[in-house]
């Protein structure tokens, strides 16, 4: 069955970094636009970035763009989210989610916690 596993997650001080990673596994990963979401306290989940299939076109959102980097290695199914500057407004519920644009049905992983706190 589809599975994605998110790992990585944990505290750190401001300005300190971390990397997310998300294994998956049950689905043709290659072909899956792969991206992360995060959900803080009180707040609606968010789009965080994208890392497209073919091409490797990463799209991030205002609030983390020059901090936080996505990358996918299909060779195992992976894709990470390196995060530096961490700042406390990014303390959230980070998810990983696969998407088909072809059919429209999506995945997602349990969440990873990430504190950012002095």
């Amino acid at each position: 069955q589809v599975q994605l596993v998110e790992s990585g997650g944990g505290t750190v001080q401001p300005g300190g970094s971390l990397r997310l990673s998300c294994a998956t596994s049950g689905f043709s990963f290659g072909m899956y636009l792969m991206s992360w979401y995060r959900q803080g306290p009180g707040k609606e989940r968010e789009f965080v970035s994208s890392l497209a299939p073919i091409g490797g076109h990463t799209t991030y959102a205002d609030s983390v763009k020059g901090r936080f980097a996505m990358s996918r290695d299909n060779a195992k199914n992976t894709v990470f989210l390196q995060m530096d500057s961490l700042k406390s407004e990014d303390t959230a519920v980070y998810y990983c989610k696969a998407y088909d644009t072809v059919i429209g049905l999506d995945y997602w992983g349990q969440g990873t916690q990430v504190t950012v706190s002095s």
